[in-house]
């Protein structure tokens, strides 16, 4: 605590007075340009990643970035996407996992889970995830399935988020974009996933293209 404490009394003394305009606007309301939706993992900061300001990024996070399907929970995802999309238009929504996912780790080995009740409940939002990496990559190393499950993750959040009206009317009207990245911590590379060739790319090389062409997740052993 008194890190964070130092640390508020930096940004009240050192920073706030800097940026005083910014926090004023913003205390007018806000506009954010995406809704970002990560993990909760300590080592994402979707600003720092990003490199954007207070009142640019909408951002949910939770354990596995996960997103339950309209209906499946009462939980504060649907809420908050709800809102994001129908009260403050976002435009672009981003699922980000990331390398060495504790909450993929528990997906794929259940009896590390175990003692941990609503954990196991809330990765129940990933079965399909696990049941993927299960039946069609058995021949992955530990970290290759990982990895894999942690890509596989993103594009089964994704389909979920489908399932929200607000987001499903949004994408009808063609006012919505969702993207799917995967964030890799000791590189700080940042990977897109390319609908038209079904992988993830560089996030600097990805197109903007959506061609509906068939899926495959390459290990993420390659990139």
């Amino acid at each position: 605590m008194l890190k964070l404490i130092a640390g508020l009394h930096h940004f009240q003394s050192e920073i706030f007075d800097s940026q005083k305009e910014l926090f004023e606007r913003l205390a007018k309301g806000q506009t954010p340009d995406a809704l970002f939706i990560t993990c909760a993992d300590s080592r994402i900061n979707p600003n720092l990643i990003t490199q954007t300001n207070p009142g640019d990024l909408f951002i949910l996070r939770n354990a596995g970035n996960i997103v339950p399907p309209f209906n499946a929970t009462a939980g504060g995802e649907a809420a908050t996407i709800e809102f994001a999309v129908g009260v403050l238009g976002i435009k672009d929504i981003i699922i980000c996992g990331h390398s060495h996912c504790g909450a993929m780790r528990g997906l794929i080995h259940p009896e590390d889970i175990k003692d941990f009740p609503t954990v196991k409940s809330w990765l129940s939002h990933a079965e399909a995830t696990r049941r993927t990496v299960k039946e069609n990559y058995t021949d992955l190393t530990e970290e290759q399935m990982l990895q894999v499950a942690t890509q596989e993750n993103v594009l089964v959040q994704l389909e979920n988020l489908k399932t929200h009206p607000t987001v499903y009317a949004a994408l009808a009207r063609r006012d919505l974009r969702l993207h799917g990245w995967m964030y890799k911590i000791e590189t700080g590379d940042v990977f897109n996933y390319q609908v038209d060739i079904g992988q993830f790319v560089p996030v600097t090389e990805a197109s903007t293209k959506d061609r509906r062409k068939p899926r495959t997740v390459v290990p993420a052993a390659s990139i």
